[in-house]
């Protein structure tokens, strides 16, 4: 990762930023797109675009921009940004539905679409989604998120396909993540079998590398100890 410039989707988040440090240590700059406003923090080798609504293109292009504006190229998208929600069929709304759309299912196709002609450019591009495990078969109250994650996973499939040659597109099927907000939602739960944000940045940043130039159109299970 040495020198690459790489984008991160929801980089303030549990996983964006536990990626974007993995990163920063294996020598990459970085610019780190998220919703929430930019802290403004100077960090070499890094720059901040907030302020992102990622479900509207108008935004994707500008965070993908300002990211060339800074760097002059890019090599690496890694699409983190989504959300979760817990919500039986039966009894949910249509809004749920369209909202985990937005920001799972819509904010990497518009990152990926604003990205695409740079990744082309660098030689050595590469596009990582976070799929889920989940998305393969959904449970009771995971109908919105496993339709909207399976939606990055097809997405990840037609990107392969279409950009075969130019750029390699691979998605990250993790189980549930180790983060605190998932160990105060299920305090009972065997935390030992979760995947670590670690254990999966790894993965994610592989797949960003020159080493992974042969993986694309995966949708790789990441799944822990269970």
């Amino acid at each position: 990762m040495q020198d690459r410039i790489v984008a991160i989707t929801g980089a303030s988040g549990a996983l964006g930023r536990v990626v974007a440090e993995a990163a920063a240590e294996r020598g990459a700059r970085l610019a780190l797109i998220d919703h929430a406003a930019a802290r403004g923090t100077p960090r070499p080798h890094h720059v901040e675009i907030g302020g992102i609504d990622l479900a509207e293109p108008s935004h994707a292009a500008r965070a993908i921009e300002a990211a060339i504006n800074h760097y002059g190229r890019l090599d690496a998208l890694i699409n983190i940004a989504g959300g979760f929600s817990f919500q039986p069929v039966a009894d949910g709304d249509t809004a749920t539905w369209e909202r985990l759309y937005r920001v799972n299912t819509l904010t990497a196709l518009n990152a990926s679409r604003a990205a695409i002609p740079h990744l082309i450019a660098s030689g050595s591009g590469r596009i990582v989604n976070i799929g889920a495990l989940a998305a393969r078969q959904a449970g009771a109250g995971m109908g919105p998120y496993a339709a909207s994650k399976s939606g990055v996973h097809r997405l990840t499939e037609a990107l392969a396909v279409e950009l075969k040659g130019k750029v390699t597109v691979n998605a990250v099927l993790p189980s549930i993540i180790d983060t605190p907000a998932n160990r105060r939602d299920m305090p009972k739960a065997d935390f030992a079998t979760w995947v670590s944000p670690q254990e999966l940045a790894n993965v994610i940043l592989f797949l960003a590398s020159r080493e992974a130039s042969a993986v694309t159109g995966a949708l790789i299970p990441v799944s822990g100890r269970v």
